[in-house]
C-alpha cells in the first residue's frame, strides 16, 4: 500500500504523518520507533512498514535526548583539504563495522582559528554526536562531556588519546634521500611554528644534515604555513637567490606542488635544475609534474585507527581500561620523479 497521499510534498515526514498512515496512536509510533515493549507484533509490522514507505528518520538530536547516545561519531576539522580528507577516507571505510554513523563537520575556521574545535564540540557534542575525532586541533582540553580523540594535535600529545605518525623520522628519510642523491645546498620551506609535526619536521632535516657533516645554510630555511597561498612569497625568495639550493625538503606536499609551480613560472626544471621532495603522500602528489617524491603518512590508516580508538573509548561493555591513548604510525619514503642525482 502506498501512503505518499498522507503526507505533503517536499515535507519532512514527521512521527504524526506515520501514525496517521498506519492508523495508531503517535505514543505507539514512538515505542516502536524506540524499540520499548508494549506493542502488538502486527502492530509493530504494519508501523514500521509505513515508516519504510513513508522515509521517516527519527531527528538524531530528539532521540538523543530520550537515550542520551545518538550513535553518531563526528570528525571535526578546522576545513576540507587534502590531510584531512585522506584521514575523513579512512574512518569512513572503518566505520561500517561498528554500528555507528560518521557525521563530517567544519564550520568554516579557516586556517585553524584558536579553540575552533571548543566551538565545535559545544554545537554537536551531546546532542548529534557520542563522540569526537578532531584532526589537529589547537588545544587538547577540548573534551565536553563526550569522549575525544586527536589526530595530530598541533601541541603534540598530552592528556586526550591521540593519533600521529613519525614526522621526525619521516623528515630524515627525506633529507637523507638528497643527501644520498649528492646535494649538499639543501634547502627547506617549512610549515607552521605552532605545529608539533611542523617542529618535529625541522628538526628531522637539522639531525639528518648533521650526521651528514653538513652545515645548514639559514638563509636556505624559509617558513612556508603548509599552504600554497602562504608558501607562494618564500618560495620565490628561495628560487631567487643567486646562489639557491639544489634541492628543497618542503614539510608538506601542497607547499612542494605549489614550489614546483613557481620553480617552472621562473624557468627552473624538477628534477633536471632542482629536486622538491615533500611530506604527506596525498592523492595530487602523484598527479603533478613531474611526479612528487614525497614521505608517506598513512593518513586513512591514521583516520581508522583513530575511529577504532574513538569506539573503545565509547564501549561500555569493556573491562580493561583502554592503554593505547597515543598511537604512533610509521612514515616511509615513496620516490618518483621529482629528485635526481647530482653528477
Amino acid at each position: 500500500m502506498h501512503y505518499d497521499h498522507l503526507v505533503d510534498q517536499g515535507a519532512r515526514v514527521k512521527m504524526s504523518d506515520v501514525a496517521r498512515a498506519a492508523g495508531v496512536s503517535v505514543a505507539t509510533v514512538s515505542k516502536v520507533v524506540n524499540g520499548r515493549y508494549g506493542v502488538a507484533q502486527g502492530t509493530t509490522d504494519r508501523v514500521q512498514q509505513v515508516i519504510e514507505e513513508l522515509g521517516y528518520e527519527a531527528s538524531l538530536g530528539a532521540s538523543s535526548l530520550r537515550s542520551h547516545r545518538t550513535n553518531v561519531l563526528g570528525i571535526l576539522v578546522a576545513e576540507f583539504e587534502p590531510f584531512s580528507t585522506e584521514l575523513l577516507k579512512g574512518a569512513s571505510a572503518a566505520v561500517s563495522s561498528t554500528g555507528y554513523e560518521l557525521l563530517a563537520y567544519s564550520g568554516g575556521a579557516r586556517g585553524g582559528d584558536v579553540g575552533w574545535e571548543r566551538r565545535y564540540l559545544s554545537r554537536l557534542g551531546g546532542t548529534l554526536i557520542d563522540g569526537a575525532i578532531i584532526v589537529t586541533p589547537t588545544v587538547v582540553d577540548a573534551a565536553q562531556g563526550i569522549p575525544v580523540v586527536a589526530v595530530d594535535p598541533h601541541t603534540g600529545p598530552s592528556g586526550l588519546p591521540t593519533v600521529d605518525s613519525d614526522n621526525l623520522e619521516g623528515a630524515i628519510l627525506a633529507t637523507r634521500y638528497l643527501v644520498e642523491l649528492g646535494h649538499r645546498r639543501i634547502g627547506m620551506l617549512g610549515g607552521r611554528p605552532d605545529l608539533e609535526s611542523s617542529r618535529l619536521r625541522e628538526a628531522g632535516f637539522r639531525q639528518a644534515m648533521a650526521s651528514a657533516g653538513i652545515p645548514v645554510e639559514e638563509h636556505l630555511v624559509r617558513v612556508g604555513g603548509y599552504r600554497a597561498d602562504t608558501a607562494d612569497a618564500p618560495a620565490r625568495e628561495l628560487l631567487s637567490l643567486p646562489d639557491r639550493p639544489t634541492a628543497v625538503f618542503a614539510a608538506n606536499d601542497l607547499s612542494a606542488i605549489h614550489l614546483i609551480d613557481v620553480a617552472t613560472e621562473l624557468g627552473i626544471a624538477v628534477p633536471d635544475d632542482l629536486s622538491v621532495i615533500g611530506f604527506d603522500n596525498v592523492p595530487e602528489s602523484a598527479l603533478c609534474n613531474p611526479p612528487l617524491t614525497t614521505v608517506s603518512q598513512p593518513l586513512r590508516d591514521m583516520g581508522a585507527r583513530a575511529l577504532a580508538l574513538l569506539v573503545d573509548l565509547l564501549d561500555e561493555n569493556r573491562t580493561e581500561p583502554v592503554t593505547a591513548t597515543h598511537v604512533r604510525l610509521p612514515t616511509e619514503l615513496v620516490v618518483r620523479a621529482s629528485c635526481r642525482r647530482l653528477a
